[in-house]
């Protein structure tokens, strides 16, 4: 029998729904995830020897926190079905990580979003200005066939002279292409933090309810 009646049996529905949502939302965390991390624009413009990494920290954040979403959202699910006070509990307690987690991630993709786009101005340009090297002569090839760009702070039709004169520098195309990047990162967690703190409002309610039940029981 079940141990919650009335308003409190709509509260156990309403967390299932939300817990299945959740689920959901984890896969779409993970799937933009893999996608920041493999997209064959960022690898390609993020490899080589002394690419910066910054910019993967934020995109490993938000992997972690979207495969956990999908294995607490599950459980939670299964809680609120069986109403149970210790599940329900511990999906609170995971998602106040997750929480964190997701809000890390904004956050740092957020503040750093400067740092890592000089990080990556910077590891562009120590590529152009050493002719000598063939590493780096090719990674300043990726980042022109990549962001479709020539040059420093202005175009150099040294560096490419096959490209239009009037192509982009390669210094305003990485700020364009990171600050995109960056900001799904950050609007993501944000607002999945924001959905979270509904879920953490559920689970305690549906689990004081129980609790309460099982007292007057």
């Amino acid at each position: 029998m079940s141990k919650v009646q009335g308003g409190m049996k709509c509260v156990k529905y309403l967390l299932f729904v939300f817990n299945f949502i959740f689920w959901l939302s984890g896969l779409l965390v993970l799937g933009v995830g893999l996608w920041l991390r493999f997209d064959p624009g960022t690898v390609e413009l993020l490899t080589g020897d002394g690419a910066p990494d910054t910019f993967f920290i934020a995109v490993y954040i938000l992997l972690g926190a979207g495969g956990l979403m999908m294995v607490v959202g599950f459980f939670g699910c299964f809680g609120a079905v069986r109403e149970s006070q210790c599940l329900l509990a511990s999906f609170f307690a995971c998602l106040l990580i997750i929480f964190g987690a997701e809000i890390a991630a904004g956050v740092f993709g957020f503040i750093n979003k400067e740092q890592i786009i000089e990080e990556v101005q910077k590891f562009y340009s120590s590529s152009i200005t050493d002719n000598t090297n063939v590493n780096g002569t090719a990674i300043a090839t990726i980042y022109h066939k990549t962001l479709g760009c020539c040059g420093g702070s202005t175009p150099d039709p040294a560096l490419c002279p096959e490209e239009e004169a009037d192509k982009e520098d390669c210094l305003t195309a990485i700020t364009e292409f990171f600050n995109s990047k960056l900001h799904i990162i950050g609007y993501i967690g944000i607002g999945i933090a924001g959905v979270m703190i509904i879920g953490m409002i559920f689970s305690m309610v549906l689990c004081c309810a129980i609790r309460n039940s099982r007292e007057v029981i």
